[in-house]
């Protein structure tokens, strides 16, 4: 063991460690250059001549630019169904006969509702010497005044969102 340690610590050996190392480094030089010559060959046939870094760092940006614009389309929708919920939705029309005397159906209760069944109830009675429209208030479908039997179909034809439907009743007087 003591004669191999001595064989390698005489000069020539280690010159021709050194020698073997400097040759290994050089081969290892030239092989990282064409590793980074195939290298950016690659990316430039990846991105059709283009830099494929260039092209990712265009797609984040653009993948930023679109998250921001759909936080900006979410928060206008939110903004915009919450505006929608409180407009007319629902619709129910009843015409009838108010008085004998008097024809067509020229009489109507009109039901007009948002998305929760809140809004108004219009009645107009139609006689032969005069006309009177009448509105109340309507609160999930309800009221706190007396409804008519025309008034409480109206809302049922709206709460079950059949828009602007009429149905002709006879004479009621």
């Amino acid at each position: 063991m003591e004669r191999l340690i001595e064989i390698f610590k005489t000069d020539t050996y280690i010159f021709i460690f050194n020698i073997s190392m400097f040759l290994l480094l050089i081969i290892m030089f030239f092989y990282i250059l064409y590793l980074h010559k195939n290298y950016i060959s690659f990316m430039k046939k990846i991105g059709n001549g283009k830099n494929i870094d260039e092209m990712l760092k265009n797609y984040l940006e653009e993948i930023e630019t679109i998250k921001k614009d759909n936080s900006e389309i979410k928060a206008y929708y939110t903004k915009l169904d919450y505006e929608i919920s409180s407009s007319i939705q629902k619709v129910g029309l009843v015409r009838f006969n108010a008085f004998q005397n008097v024809g067509s159906d020229l009489s109507f209760a009109l039901a007009l509702l948002d998305r929760d069944n809140n809004g108004v109830v219009l009645n107009g009675i139609y006689g032969s010497d005069s006309s009177n429209i009448y509105a109340k208030p309507i609160k999930n479908g309800n009221s706190t005044y007396k409804l008519s039997e025309e008034e409480k179909e109206a809302i049922e034809i709206a709460c079950n969102e059949k828009v602007l439907l009429t149905k002709h009743k006879e004479n009621k007087f």
